[in-house]
């Protein structure tokens, strides 16, 4: 029997939904006869790990410090395996801005973009610039925060005031935003599973953008899987994924998020190295149509951190 610790929770915007995957974790692993607890992410980890002796540990986290690469260094420390990147690839993936440099740099499709920050325009008077974002990127733009997922802070505008209004929204949950060229077209996500690309999920809200509350609330999506993709983009989009998660040097489980235009052309928005494991969750749904069901899913994650 493996002595399995999932830890979800912690003190992030996205506890709520962290929990909901953890506990979902859980379940699967003790009906696959694993003895398992749930552990919370804080300031008692650290003990409560080194109390009881744990084979591995499930990373069912999402936010800061469970997907920016602190606890998975924590972890290294301890000489504890657990699920999913690595600290360095994690660090590199968290960060927006960053991956969609290195990304770009590679030659790895990405909308362009213009990062602005607080401190900008706090200090050195770059609110007064804002219309040149405009003039180099063209509206509509997305704006949303260099940092944090769940789609929290995530916003499209259309003219200055609007863009103005998005700053300081995404501003409000971190230092960095990132306006980026608005990408009309179809939102998939493909899961990389152990350097395999699972097949692609379609997202098309009902009303609206995919946001958070789209993204958590049961019918307010419809979700394809596969996604209905010709073969050519299909395997377009796949390969932009496994370049994104070979870029960041991942491991396990991610997922790329992409837009596909009219044009069949796909562009990476992010890189997930901690996705969600909640009933709405995407890369479940990507298994699912691998043939490959949730506790299956969560004991092939636990099997491969073990080998490590």
């Amino acid at each position: 029997m493996t002595g399995v610790a999932v830890v979800a929770g912690g003190l992030s915007l996205e506890r709520d939904v962290s929990l909901r995957s953890g506990g979902r974790v859980a379940d699967a692993l003790t009906d696959r006869g694993h003895e398992v607890e749930l552990l919370d992410l804080d300031s008692a980890l650290v003990e409560r790990l080194s109390e009881k002796t744990f084979d591995v540990v499930f990373l069912a986290l999402h936010g800061k410090s469970g997907e920016d690469g602190t606890v998975q260094a924590l972890l290294d420390l301890m000489g504890i395996p657990y699920t999913g990147p690595d600290a360095t690839a994690s660090a590199i993936a968290w960060d927006k801005g960053v991956f969609k440099g290195l990304s770009a740099r590679h030659g790895i499709p990405t909308p362009d973009w213009v990062p602005v920050s607080s401190e900008a325009i706090r200090d050195l008077g770059a609110a007064s610039a804002l219309p040149r974002i405009i003039e180099r990127l063209g509206s509509p733009l997305v704006v949303k925060p260099a940092q944090g997922g769940a789609f929290m802070g995530v916003r499209v505008v259309d003219g200055d005031d609007d863009l103005r209004a998005g700053l300081v929204s995404a501003l409000s949950y971190y230092d960095v935003a990132l306006a980026e060229r608005f990408v009309r077209g179809s939102e998939v996500a493909i899961a990389i599973l152990d350097g395999e690309a699972l097949p692609a999920v379609e997202i098309v809200p009902k009303t609206g953008q995919y946001d958070f509350s789209a993204r958590y609330t049961h019918g307010a999506a419809d979700f394809y899987a596969p996604a209905r993709l010709d073969d050519r983009t299909r395997g377009e989009a796949e390969q932009v994924a496994l370049r994104a998660w070979e870029l960041a040097g991942c491991r396990d489980i991610t997922r790329a998020d992409l837009i596909v235009d009219a044009d069949g052309q796909p562009w990476l928005l992010e890189l997930d190295t901690c996705p969600g494991m909640t009933e709405t969750s995407l890369v479940p749904m990507a298994a699912e149509a691998a043939g490959i069901g949730f506790d299956e899913l969560c004991e092939r994650l636990v099997q491969l951190a073990l080998r490590r």
